[in-house]
């Protein structure tokens, strides 16, 4: 940092928080691409609803599997080229997926999308871990996550909209395009640490930092290539605990990105059109939730000092808002009422969001990006379950025991974070706290490159 970014006062971890708030929202377009565009990719290769889910859930499995490489990746050589590597890849995946040409290569190509963008989040919470004190984290998991159900919710009525005039292969197109302008807005912009920004003032760099007992702003531990205390991390039952949680979570999510068009077009016997306008709904509804519980969650914090209530009780009033609205929605006979309480239920079910990313970055210190990593494919295997047990249940004439299930597992949930997680216990020292915000951050192998 230079001696001009000390003279004035600077924001450049909005503007940080800006990209990554478009890269969720570019991810979160391409994630419900398919399920936007199953109607036509079924009329015109004639898959089953089977077949349909298996193909939505490729994605999930490879995307589980590689959660924690992926994590680790972006510890390791930090987040500035695996985010963008991550976003060319998806770019040439967008383009192969146009030229699928029956079940087993649309199957391969989901599968290999989920390979490549597994590291995305975890990555990304890792880019917050060294750019945010701890109290502004849990806001930044919310809006982050909100563009990309933001992304979600815009993606059915543009999708349809481009589907009716230029095809469901443009969508993979735009979604292409999309993605490699990120790229390169990335690596112009983005830098590793805050520190080697020269835009970074002395007064944001001690708001991100912290003061140390004299008044200077703590150093960041420049250790390069932390080694991962897998030994520890494996057996910790706090890490067991947000991984279970997290994936009574992702079950009951996957519905949203997946069956929700068919859901609104087939069994509530909504038009086209009125499906594209719809199947928004709720995910907006899930902008404001994830936005909200964020800022509840840090709010919280900050008045409380407790982390242990804050992260808590906002996770536990969403899960349970969000299994009792779900029960509701299914067994509502109007299609009307039960469009408006799968909408409550998604701003409930966002809504934990804020304090389940938060966590990995309160228990897992310099490894925040593995421990996120850790948490999102121990929810992301459950999750995986979800698309194909959703049409096998309605395969067999039931459109409502699925909501029943993924209610069950939100009160689970809900129970996991009241008796089980704890915010405050490190999953990388059994003996020790939660680590310090900010302070003590070692900086990726690569992050001295600019």
């Amino acid at each position: 940092m230079n001696g001009q970014g000390e003279s004035k006062a600077s924001y450049e971890r909005w503007l940080v928080l800006f990209l990554l708030c478009l890269m969720y929202l570019i991810t979160y377009l391409d994630r419900v691409s398919m399920a936007n565009t199953a109607s036509m990719i079924i009329k015109e290769y004639g898959f089953s609803k089977i077949q349909m889910g298996i193909i939505f859930s490729a994605f999930i499995w490879s995307y589980s599997l590689f959660q924690v490489p992926g994590g680790w990746l972006g510890d390791r050589f930090g987040p500035r080229k695996v985010l963008s590597t991550i976003m060319g890849y998806r770019t040439v995946i967008a383009l192969v997926t146009t030229l699928s040409i029956g079940f087993k290569s649309f199957w391969a190509v989901r599968f290999a999308l989920g390979v490549g963008e597994a590291g995305a989040f975890p990555t990304a919470t890792r880019a917050m871990q060294m750019w945010y004190p701890r109290d502004e984290r849990g806001f930044v998991q919310g809006i982050s996550h909100a563009a990309s159900r933001f992304g979600a919710a815009i993606g059915p009525p543009v999708a349809v909209a481009i589907m009716i005039h230029y095809g469901w292969r443009s969508v993979f197109y735009v979604i292409g395009a999309l993605s490699l302008l990120w790229s390169i807005l990335y690596m112009l912009v983005y830098r590793n640490m805050p520190e080697e920004h020269h835009r970074v003032s002395h007064a944001e760099l001690a708001r991100i930092r912290g003061l140390d007992a004299n008044g200077e702003i703590k150093k960041a531990n420049v250790a390069k290539r932390p080694k991962v205390p897998w030994s520890v991390l494996l057996k910790h039952g706090n890490m067991w605990a947000v991984m279970c949680a997290y994936a009574t979570y992702i079950y009951s999510l996957w519905f949203f990105l997946s069956w929700l068009p068919s859901y609104l077009l087939e069994y509530r016997k909504f038009t086209l059109i009125k499906t594209g306008i719809y199947a928004s709904l709720p995910l907006a509804a899930g902008v404001v939730g994830d936005a909200f519980g964020g800022w509840l969650t840090d709010k919280l914090y900050i008045r409380t000092n407790n982390l242990k209530f804050s992260r808590r009780s906002v996770a536990i009033t969403a899960m349970l808002g969000c299994g009792t609205s779900t029960l509701f929605a299914a067994l509502s006979a109007s299609p009307f009422r039960a469009l408006i309480f799968l909408t409550i239920a998604m701003f409930f079910l966002e809504m934990t969001i804020g304090p389940a990313w938060a966590v990995p970055m309160d228990i897992g210190g310099e490894f925040s990006g593995t421990v996120s990593g850790m948490m999102n494919m121990g929810g992301q295997f459950v999750g995986a379950l979800s698309p194909t047990v959703f049409g096998y249940l309605v395969s067999k004439g039931s459109w409502v025991a699925p909501f029943g299930v993924s209610a069950g597992l939100l009160f689970i949930g809900a129970a996991i974070w009241a008796f089980w997680i704890d915010p405050e216990q490190s999953v990388i020292d059994r003996a020790g706290p939660a680590g310090a915000s900010g302070g003590t951050i070692p900086v990726p192998a690569v992050a001295a490159n600019r």
